[in-house]
């Protein structure tokens, strides 16, 4: 389990920038494009994890770029090539200071909150007499803060106007394309024998042209639960079968850390490690229907910077 990328500083030509996010390790070239290496990092409750997970940059990369091709129709994405299963380049966007969050289900954060006696989130309403993992009548758009560091934050749709940090018009056409993104997601998981649960969307802009960026339908950025068995689970008040990041969430408050001050990140053993990379092989094969080809991890660095300097010497010369 040592051949996961946990960490990259390369140097490409026309290089100008390495922005290192909580899993994806962004450089700028030459003002105009990214290159977006999908690490094994693994984060929860908005801290990183110390220990990489292997094959799950590989699947999170494939799995948004399947996806990314997949609603194009929908809206233009970022995406112009992956030169190697971890690695996708393409264009640089100026990107909306907010995540478009979209829910189908009462669960993860939002059931956390409605235990607690909300029944408003980002300034949608939630019918009183919920159960967890219940069905809204109609997906509910919950957006946050994108933070550079530390957590994401809650804001309503007039909170982001007001503010300015997306103008009405945007705005507007953010919240079109995220409900049109999620019903074809949806579509596309009820297809597989899955229900997706939430997700989250991230735009951007070049001219006045908006552009989806960064991942897609991935199990970072989205929940899903198995379609077989959802309504019996639920009429029983049991878990639903989910593959998300959520298993490892509840692994890390089981072992007493929700990403708190003064709390201690407690470490995945080798057996965890094996676990969360087969959860989340699975999820790529289901959600694909396609078999997960395990690429070479033997010298799992020096693969992704010599496929893509190979990439880059032929596309930006």
């Amino acid at each position: 389990m040592k051949n996961a990328v946990v960490e990259t500083n390369f140097s490409f030509p026309g290089q100008t920038n390495l922005y290192k996010g909580k899993v994806r390790d962004v450089y700028t070239l030459d003002d105009q494009y990214l290159l977006m290496i999908t690490t094994d990092r693994i984060s929860a409750f908005d801290v990183v994890l110390p220990r990489g997970i292997p094959f799950k940059g590989q699947v999170l990369n494939m799995i948004a770029s399947k996806f990314l091709d997949a609603t194009e129709d929908i809206v233009p994405n970022w995406k112009i090539a992956v030169p190697d299963p971890m690695v996708t380049f393409g264009r640089r966007c100026e990107p909306f200071k907010v995540e478009m969050v979209i829910r189908g289900y009462l669960s993860g954060h939002a059931w956390r909150e409605y235990q607690q006696g909300k029944r408003r989130l980002c300034g949608v309403p939630m019918p009183d007499g919920m159960k967890e993992n219940q069905r809204f009548m109609s997906p509910a758009i919950t957006p946050t803060t994108k933070a550079i560091i530390g957590h994401d934050e809650d804001v309503s749709r007039e909170e982001i106007i007001s503010s300015g940090l997306v103008g009405r018009e945007d705005y507007q056409r953010l919240e079109t394309m995220t409900y049109a993104l999620f019903e074809r997601g949806t579509r596309m998981a009820e297809n597989m024998g899955l229900i997706l649960v939430d997700t989250k969307y991230e735009f951007g802009k070049i001219d006045d042209q908006i552009y989806l960026i960064d991942e897609i339908h991935t199990p970072d950025s989205s929940r899903y639960f198995y379609k077989d068995g959802y309504e019996e689970r639920l009429a029983n008040n049991e878990p639903q079968r989910q593959l998300s990041k959520e298993f490892v969430r509840e692994w890390l408050m089981q072992n007493g850390f929700q990403g708190k001050d003064g709390q201690q990140i407690p470490m995945m053993d080798d057996d965890f490690v094996h676990q969360v990379s087969e959860r989340y092989i699975e999820l790529y094969e289901i959600i694909t229907g396609e078999k997960f080809e395990q690429s070479d991890i033997s010298d799992v660095v020096k693969r992704v910077e010599g496929n893509t300097r190979k990439f880059l010497q032929a596309y930006l010369r």
